[in-house]
């Protein structure tokens, strides 16, 4: 028997919640569904955008929280992705670069899918993406 569900929504750990609630909600366009308290300081978030969700929790209690974050847990980060379809990569490049976002170039990779890739503000990697279909034109 296989086990129906609808949807994936990962929880990842934030340093500054503040910080990430503008990115996801101002920058790329995610709604914030429900809180744990007033928004953008609380500790913990469900954002929505179309069928997309994430959730934000904070890494450290406000009490807790150490004036800098640990580098040696951002750069940890580099295992894990996500990936965004997104037909209009140029638009999204031109769109994240005026929001200050420091992102890569649109490029096609080996296994033929374009892609955009740039960081959150706690180092988690986030990709644009598009297959690239035959008879396509792709700027690199």
């Amino acid at each position: 028997m296989v086990v129906e569900f609808q949807g994936l929504t990962p929880l990842i750990q934030v340093f500054d919640m503040p910080a990430s609630i503008r990115f996801y909600r101002d920058v790329l366009g995610f709604v914030v569904v429900t809180a744990s308290g007033p928004v953008p300081d609380c500790g913990w978030a469900l954002l929505r955008r179309n069928t997309d969700e994430i959730m934000l929790n904070t890494q450290y209690e406000d009490e807790d929280r150490p004036a800098v974050p640990d580098e040696s847990r951002r750069k940890t980060h580099n295992d894990t992705c996500f990936y965004f379809g997104c037909y209009d990569l140029d638009a999204a490049y031109a769109h994240l670069q005026a929001n200050g976002v420091a992102a890569q170039k649109p490029s096609v990779a080996p296994y033929g899918m374009r892609q955009l890739y740039f960081t959150d503000p706690d180092g988690f990697n986030l990709c644009f993406q598009h297959p690239v279909s035959e008879g396509t034109v792709e700027s690199t």
